[in-house]
């Protein structure tokens, strides 16, 4: 039985672990090695890790890091950031990280999903959409949130499993590090043009809000950032990850949802 995966985002900028509020303003808060190492024994059940100034800066991914991610991490990776080409996807891969995942590339190089997942499996291919609310609905943008891409999230997620990507995750910019919640209706929308793999990140604050989720929509991922590296009001940062116990209580939402 498939089982809602609770996933740890880790945003990484100049080699160093940082959080964001809206896409801006990244605070450093520690090492991704080191955080890796905690969420190993902490028993996460998979692990995501985005370079955000790869893109932006125009660079290819950081491959020393990746290799010293994948060769620490007991949990199934996931990586983005720099990527446009196949043979990146097929080189990232070959380090030991079990997925990619694309972004600016599934504008700027569309047929990348289709050659990378001939590759490497289409199981492998995630596709980012960073979303933002404008005046005419739902966007989707690139770059760190700073490039528009006149895409509306809804329609771009039907090309995507068209084109042969393995799973989608949905990144709402407007929520990003202000632990108030997931943006529902945007959620809501995309679930329901896809039936592809789907993992929704930005705004997560507490276990409740990823309940709420699993409990309307089963066995998917709820990400969060934020409330993986900060703890209490005062946002100290401190590597946590729910215990057994407080993560069964996501699972018993997700099999009361789902009638399992």
């Amino acid at each position: 039985m498939l089982r809602p995966r609770v996933i740890p985002c880790l945003l990484v900028k100049d080699k160093g672990l940082v959080k964001t509020v809206g896409f801006k303003d990244p605070k450093y808060v520690g090492d991704p090695i080191n955080a890796v190492r905690i969420f190993n024994e902490k028993e996460v059940d998979e692990l995501m890790v985005v370079e955000i100034d790869a893109t932006s800066n125009g660079r290819e991914p950081d491959y020393a890091l990746i290799e010293n991610l994948a060769s620490e991490c007991r949990m199934p990776l996931c990586y983005g950031g720099g990527i446009r080409t196949a043979a990146q996807v097929e080189r990232i891969i070959a380090l030991g990280v079990e997925k990619v995942a694309l972004s600016s590339a599934l504008f700027e190089n569309p047929d990348v999903v289709r050659e990378a997942g001939s590759q490497v499996g289409g199981q492998s291919i995630v596709a980012v959409l960073d979303v933002r609310k404008t005046k005419s609905g739902y966007e989707v943008f690139t770059h760190n949130g700073s490039k528009p891409t006149g895409q509306d999230p809804v329609a771009m997620v039907r090309k995507l499993e068209q084109m042969g990507a393995g799973e989608i995750v949905l990144n709402s910019i407007d929520k990003d590090g202000h632990m108030k919640g997931y943006d529902l209706d945007l959620i809501a929308q995309v679930r329901a043009a896809t039936g592809l793999p789907f993992t929704c990140l930005g705004g997560a604050g507490s276990l409740e809000h990823m309940s709420q989720l699993v409990e309307r929509y089963g066995a998917i991922g709820v990400a969060a950032g934020s409330l993986f590296v900060f703890k209490g009001v005062f946002r100290a940062v401190l590597i946590n990850y729910p215990n057994k116990p407080a993560k069964e209580s996501i699972f018993k939402a997700g099999r009361a949802g789902t009638g399992g």
